[in-house]
């Protein structure tokens, strides 16, 4: 009769032991890092960080100010307009497909006209 019992506790212990390792961690702003999660974590604390930064621009910064809040864009490009430079620097902001890589319809654009910011987002890159 003991041994009966004594099988269905061992059971039950080492599935408990087991089980108390397992966490979820979340940090301070909220990203999960439970298994299978913390993979998405840097582009999605990327992208946030991102959208705070251009929230915090205001017309007239010059490229190098923008340069350094922001980082390294994802995609730039740069031409002439009737001999008035202009540069497009392309920050990832949303997620658009599940496919590990960034886009450019993932990005805000930042507009620059002759070092200065001019607009940002789609509607004033439509506008140059």
């Amino acid at each position: 009769m003991r041994t009966k019992l004594i099988l269905p506790l061992a059971m039950a212990s080492l599935l408990t032991a087991g089980l108390s390792g397992c966490m979820v961690v979340v940090d301070k702003d909220g990203t999960d890092f439970s298994v299978g999660n913390s993979w998405n974590s840097d582009w999605e604390k990327a992208e946030k960080r991102n959208r705070a930064n251009i929230a915090q621009l205001q017309p007239g910064d010059s490229l190098e100010q923008v340069r350094s809040r922001m980082g390294v864009a994802d995609f730039s490009e740069g031409f002439s307009r009737d001999g008035v430079e202009m540069v497009v620097l392309y920050y990832r902001t949303q997620r658009t497909a599940e496919d590990g890589k960034t886009s450019r319809d993932e990005c805000t654009p930042l507009l620059f006209k002759q070092g200065q910011l001019i607009g940002w987002g789609e509607q004033s890159l439509q506008q140059i």
